[in-house]
């Protein structure tokens, strides 16, 4: 084994991030890698002490976190010979059974053959992959509409000129959308194979799902990070909305779209900020969002109470769907003053129904024109929207009520407010 290889490899892995956020992969990665740079193979129980910070009495037959750490390793590592260190002449193994990293030869024909492999044995990735192809094709049939029959010019230059967009499109800032997702991971019955794709409320990203497992020393075996994120099917509709509204604001840049998981309380900040997605999934956002409002969330994000009528709107999109039935649903509009003279928008609902109703209401001119004029505040106001629906589809909505922001609570944490688990 070349140690000048070794060295060169993991420099170049380390430089391009492809291990991606998990620290415990990240620990488990450089500890390998100084120990084979010192000829050394450590036991388990060396790597559980020194990288995951179990104590000397590790019992190994009782807490699997070396060998379901290390299998993901393996995993991060295949896949970043698969992807974007493909065709390179070195790559890193490690061999079964042992705690260290070898060098090996690759060739070139073979570079391609484990991602080949990797999705033939694990059914629900051509089955993510297929819900990708679905909205990518969606997506690709909009665009072609749109490039036959574009939205109506004027409509459109009446929404931008409108409170709610108008105070974006023109400052200084640039514009971040943000969708709200959702954290999955994997459950396995031996910590290898992957059964199920599992959705926990108490873990929302890698971070939480290693500090979980860190204190949760029995489920290490069981769930598996898989750095999977999915995406409630009305954030599509609604983003059609959205983006060609907001397409303008490159006066400080292009536009970016991120996930909520991905955004940083510093960008609140330095930012314009639209989010778009379920009230569950607003991440560092949600504070400020419900911080000056008159709502506040119920038992689950499903059930808004008014904190003025004490009223409960409760979605039943949530249950199910008797042949087509009617059912009722709520989506949420809002807009105010960042920390530093940024704007925030907020296109909002409790399932997809009413985030389609929400995203409808905040891009057309009729509809701000009412928000503003019920709200009487145009500069940082809330109006919540009740949606009809059937299946997913947004059949007829109506304005229930708007009101001006308490902007004074909004970012000084006063809201005091309590969320439930989901």
């Amino acid at each position: 084994m070349s140690h000048a290889a070794l060295q060169a490899e993991a420099d170049e892995i380390r430089q391009t991030g492809a291990l991606g956020r998990s620290e415990p992969v990240r620990r488990l990665f450089d500890y390998l890698v100084q120990s084979s740079l010192e000829d050394r193979s450590p036991k388990e129980a060396e790597v559980a002490g020194a990288v995951f910070n179990r104590r000397a009495d590790f019992d190994t037959s009782q807490d699997a976190v070396v060998r379901v750490y290390v299998h993901k390793l393996r995993r991060k590592l295949e896949a970043i010979y698969a992807g974007p260190r493909a065709g390179t002449v070195h790559r890193l193994t490690i061999p079964r059974g042992e705690y260290r990293l070898m060098v090996e030869h690759q060739p070139e024909a073979a570079v391609a053959a484990p991602a080949i492999v990797k999705a033939a044995r694990q059914p629900w990735l051509l089955a993510l992959a297929a819900v990708a192809l679905v909205i990518l094709s969606s997506g690709a049939t909009w665009l072609a509409v749109q490039a036959v029959r574009p939205p109506a010019v004027k409509e459109l230059e009446r929404v931008r000129a409108g409170p709610v967009w108008s105070p974006l499109l023109s400052n200084r800032f640039p514009t971040v959308v943000v969708v709200g997702d959702y954290y999955i991971f994997g459950e396995s019955d031996d910590g290898m194979q992957v059964n199920r794709l599992v959705r926990e409320y108490s873990v929302n990203s890698q971070g939480e799902l290693d500090d979980f497992l860190m204190a949760h020393p029995d489920k290490v075996s069981h769930y598996i990070d898989l750095d999977l994120r999915y995406l409630p099917v009305g954030a599509a509709y609604a983003l059609r909305d959205v983006l060609p509204v907001v397409a303008t604001a490159a006066r400080a840049g292009p536009v970016k779209v991120i996930l909520a998981s991905d955004l940083t309380p510093g960008m609140l900040k330095t930012n314009n900020i639209v989010y778009v997605g379920y009230f569950s999934a607003m991440g560092v956002l949600r504070d400020a969002v419900f911080a000056g409002s008159r709502f506040s969330v119920g038992d689950t994000y499903d059930d808004l109470i008014d904190g003025r009528t004490r009223r409960h709107y409760s979605s039943q999109g949530g249950g199910p769907d008797s042949n087509g039935a009617m059912y009722v649903d709520y989506g949420y509009v809002s807009t105010f003053k960042g920390p530093a003279g940024n704007r925030v928008v907020v296109v909002a609902g409790t399932r997809d129904v009413a985030l389609m109703q929400a995203a409808d209401a905040a891009t057309g001119s009729a509809s701000v024109r009412q928000m503003v004029r019920t709200g009487q505040s145009p500069d940082a106001f809330e109006a919540l929207f009740e949606a009809q629906g059937m299946s997913r589809l947004n059949v007829a909505g109506k304005l229930i009520t708007a009101s001006p922001l308490d902007s004074g609570k909004i970012w000084n944490g006063a809201g005091g407010k309590i969320y439930p688990a989901g």
